[in-house]
């Protein structure tokens, strides 16, 4: 089964307003409250492919309530750790400019960390573990390193969403999938990549130092994918861009959802272009319609 794990979760709530007046009252024109949080968010996705997985991470207070209660209607498995803290709200202001004010989340104690990890050790070989999404301050630095080695331990699959040192540090553990975009993959490698042939070699060179699977998104110019054999380029479908809000957890989604129905690599990375796109289309995430409408105009390149 997959599991995914957000350690940062939020409440997002979404304001619209013609303009922000600051030091003025300003009235709403549109008010929506949504769970946040990469790991989540792939949950989500998933299910809209009828792929089943169940939620990780701490939960607290009212706003954790409304997280675990919201992800019940959807009928999406949760598991969290209960923390005596407030899970926190996010703020999006979406006017002439769209403003985001981020909380930075509940202290997490040596205790609830315990908690999380037996529950990792729990999992199998038979399940796989999405760890999506920053680290808390109030955690340990190496706190994905540590998870790793329970998986490794565990025989348990695992996929990376994470940038820097978070995802540098996790290659040697073989990670079955990491899904950087081409700002984090020059961050990485103290280099600019504008396109999808400069990105490969540094693709390549991810999956010698331990990843299987690679993909780097390029927004509107590709994508690309890297494991041990394979290289393909990806066109990406036209259409407006309305939110790139979690475009990349969509991209997850989509290829780990076709992966377990065909256990083609090829499909898996066609449906993880077609969900990345169709999120960017959207206000909100991708449906499995609006997906499968966008694949034809996924053209894959083979590169030898």
């Amino acid at each position: 089964m997959i599991h995914t794990l957000t350690l940062n979760p939020s409440l997002d709530y979404i304001v619209e307003l013609d303009q922000v007046r600051l030091g003025e009252l300003n009235r709403t024109k549109k008010e929506s409250k949504f769970p946040g949080g990469k790991g989540i968010n792939v949950s989500q996705v998933l299910k809209r492919f009828s792929v089943n997985s169940k939620a990780l991470g701490f939960l607290g207070g009212f706003t954790g309530a409304f997280i675990e209660e919201y992800l019940k209607n959807l009928n999406i498995d949760t598991d969290f750790v209960e923390i005596s803290e407030d899970t926190r709200i996010n703020v999006k202001l979406k006017s002439e400019k769209e403003t985001e004010i981020n909380a930075r989340g509940p202290q997490i104690t040596s205790v609830h960390i315990k908690k999380l990890k037996k529950k990792i050790s729990k999992l199998t070989s038979d399940d796989l573990l999405v760890l999506a999404g920053s680290i808390p301050s109030s955690m340990p630095t190496d706190t994905y390193e540590e998870l790793v080695k329970i998986c490794n331990e565990n025989g348990t699959k695992f996929v990376v969403d994470a940038e820097g040192d978070l995802l540098r540090t996790i290659l040697p553990f073989n990670p079955f999938l990491i899904k950087p975009n081409h700002h984090e993959l020059g961050d990485l490698f103290q280099t600019e990549i504008s396109s999808c042939k400069e990105a490969i070699p540094y693709g390549k060179e991810l999956v010698n130092r331990g990843a299987q699977n690679v993909i780097i998104s390029l927004a509107e110019k590709g994508a690309v994918f890297v494991n041990e054999t394979q290289v393909f380029i990806a066109s990406v479908p036209k259409g407006e861009v309305k939110s790139s809000v979690g475009a990349g957890d969509s991209m997850v989604a989509g290829f780990l959802a076709a992966f377990e129905k065909t256990g083609v690599i090829e499909e898996s990375f066609r449906y993880s272009v077609a969900a990345g796109s169709a999120t960017a289309f959207s206000i909100g995430l991708c449906t499995a319609e609006k997906v499968e409408s966008l694949l034809p105009h996924v053209v894959l390149e083979r590169v030898e």
